[in-house]
C-alpha cells in the first residue's frame, strides 16, 4: 500500500521534535523517530492492523485508524490502495481540543 504523510502529519512530527529535544535529549528524539518510521512501514503492510479511534467512532469513520507507537498516536487514513498519515501526537494529549483546532483551522 501507498503511505502518504499530509502536511499536517509533517507539522506534529516537527512539533513533536521540538518537545523532545528540549524536554528529554536527542538520543530520546532518534528513538521515538525511529520507532514511528518503523510502525508507519509497518502499516504500508499491515494497514488494517489498527482500531478506529474513540473519538472517531461515533462519527462512522472507519475509514480512520490509528496504532500506537511508543507513546504517539498515529492516526491515518486508508483511501483505496493508499495510506494517509494525518496525525503523529503524544498519546497523553488531548484528542478531541486537536481534532477541534485542526477542523478550526480547515474551516
Amino acid at each position: 500500500m501507498k503511505v502518504v504523510m499530509l502536511e499536517s502529519a509533517e507539522h506534529d512530527l516537527k512539533e513533536l521534535r521540538s518537545y523532545i529535544l528540549k524536554t528529554f535529549s536527542v538520543e530520546t528524539w532518534h528513538n521515538t523517530y525511529s520507532q514511528i518510521k518503523k510502525s508507519i512501514r509497518n502499516l504500508g503492510q499491515f494497514a488494517q492492523l489498527g482500531n478506529i479511534p474513540i473519538e472517531i467512532e461515533s462519527l462512522n469513520l472507519a475509514q480512520y485508524r490509528q496504532i500506537i507507537s511508543g507513546m504517539n498516536r498515529i492516526i491515518y487514513e486508508i483511501r483505496h490502495e493508499t495510506l494517509y498519515i494525518h496525525i503523529i501526537v503524544d498519546s497523553r494529549r488531548d484528542m478531541q481540543s486537536l481534532l477541534t483546532r485542526r477542523l478550526l483551522r480547515i474551516a
